[in-house]
């Protein structure tokens, strides 16, 4: 039995937005784990009420706006960064039937258009700022974002082939026999490293990590404002994990557990990889995270496109 509509929405919205909150104990609690060090502990059980702690600070934090910005744009950048992030939860499948927008047969290109429009999010919101380092964080994050977008664009054409069709669900279920991690190995890797440029993550959070920019982006932005940027980067996070799940480890498929247990195991375990690689590199100067992307990826993309459409050539009938 499919769940109504409405019911659908408002469980995914809270769901994301609660997760999006957590995330921020999960990363200190688990960074402290990794480097053998106390995370958030004082706050209730385990730290466990210091996220809800830190967004009631921010919910009275001054909501600040310099005099020398443009007033309107400003404002408009942080919701865009996360309507764009909201949206394209509208098209993961979770389970057979949980879904908001259904079956929807071009929901690939639908995931790629919304996260494409959060690069008008950060190029705003360093223009808007009237202020030269915002403006320097803004213009290589949009770099960064256009550039990182092709190739994981380019990395998933081969699942495409192979499906013969842009439907999320369609791609879960031909993952019946075999996950696209083995015979898309290639993509996978591309895709996960572009997701990882793709939201400003450690090793590649470039536009906001450079000493001489400040914050980058948001340097100006306080208060509520500044919390929808960091609640935006954390739900693009479990976006990216969710999509890696249903496109290369056969979304919420598998044995025993009940479907919608094994795609937050799958997501939850991907998450926990994005978190802990902030602490196991170090991150690259800008032009090599730019050459990486533009020498390596892109070859590596192109390259699996051409294995793929070999493979299904020798498996076409007569």
């Amino acid at each position: 039995m499919t769940p109504p509509p409405l019911v659908v929405i408002a469980a995914t919205l809270v769901v994301l937005l609660g997760l999006a909150t957590m995330l921020t104990w999960v990363e200190r609690r688990l960074l402290g784990l990794w480097q053998d060090r106390y995370g958030p502990n004082r706050v209730g059980p385990g730290g466990l009420f210091q996220a809800v702690a830190d967004g009631i600070k921010i919910l009275f934090k001054q909501d600040w706006i310099p005099p020398f910005a443009d007033r309107p744009v400003f404002v408009l950048a942080p919701a865009i960064g996360m309507m764009t992030v909201l949206l394209a939860f509208g098209v993961i499948p979770v389970t057979a039937l949980w879904s908001i927008a259904g079956d929807l047969n071009v929901g690939l290109l639908f995931v790629f258009a919304t996260m494409g429009l959060g690069v008008y999010s950060v190029v705003l919101a360093g223009w808007a700022s009237n202020s030269k380092y915002a403006l320097l964080g803004g213009m290589r994050a949009a770099a960064q974002m256009i550039s990182y977008e092709v190739f994981m664009g380019l990395s998933t054409l081969g699942v495409v082939m192979t499906t013969g069709s842009f439907s999320l669900r369609d791609i879960v279920q031909v993952q019946a026999g075999l996950w696209f991690v083995i015979p898309q190995c290639l993509g996978f890797v591309v895709f996960l490293l572009a997701g990882i440029a793709e939201t400003h993550r450690l090793p590649f959070d470039l536009p906001e990590g450079e000493n001489e920019l400040g914050a980058g982006f948001h340097t100006e932005y306080s208060g509520m404002k500044f919390g929808m940027f960091f609640l935006s980067e954390y739900a693009g996070i479990v976006l990216v994990s969710a999509l890696v799940t249903t496109l290369y480890l056969g979304g919420w498929q598998g044995p025993v557990l009940p479907p919608a247990l094994w795609f937050a195991a799958k997501t939850g375990a991907l998450v926990c990889l994005f978190i802990l690689l902030r602490a196991a590199l170090p991150r690259p100067r800008y032009d090599q995270l730019m050459a990486l992307g533009w020498k390596i990826l892109l070859p590596l993309s192109l390259l699996n496109i051409v294995a793929t459409g070999a493979v299904l050539l020798l498996r076409a009938p007569g």
